[in-house]
C-alpha cells in the first residue's frame, strides 16, 4: 500500500473500567495531590511543599485536570493577594480507598 492510499484506523475504544479511573485519576502526581488533599482543604502553596517534587507547572495542570474530571473543587477567595483553596468532592473521597490498598499493597511487596 503506498502512502497516498493510507486511511488512518478508528481510534480503538477500550471499555475497561481501570482503563476510565486512570483517565480520570490522570498523571503520577495525581495521587500524591489526592494523598493530601484526604487530610482536608489546601492551598496551592501547601500542596507545593507537600510535595516538592512537582514543579509549579505539573501541579497547576495536575489540579486542572482533576477540577476537570470533578475530583476536587477550587475555591477562590477575593483576598489580596487571591486565595485559592482545594477541595475534594464526593466523586474523589471515594478513591480514597483505591489508595489505602495501593498503601498496603506497596507495605506488602515493596
Amino acid at each position: 500500500m503506498s502512502a497516498s492510499n493510507y486511511v488512518p484506523k478508528e481510534p480503538t475504544v477500550i471499555d475497561c473500567n481501570i482503563e476510565r479511573t486512570l483517565h480520570v485519576i490522570g498523571g503520577k502526581w495525581a495521587f500524591l495531590v489526592l494523598r493530601e488533599l484526604f487530610c482536608g482543604k489546601r492551598r496551592f502553596g501547601e500542596l507545593q511543599r507537600l510535595i516538592p517534587a512537582v514543579s509549579p507547572r505539573a501541579l497547576t495542570s495536575t489540579l486542572r485536570h482533576l477540577e476537570e474530571q470533578g475530583v476536587l473543587e477550587r475555591h477562590v477567595f477575593a483576598t489580596v493577594p487571591v486565595t485559592v483553596e482545594y477541595t475534594l468532592t464526593p466523586k474523589g473521597e471515594d478513591l480514597h480507598q483505591i489508595l489505602k490498598e495501593m498503601k498496603l499493597w506497596s507495605a506488602k511487596w515493596t
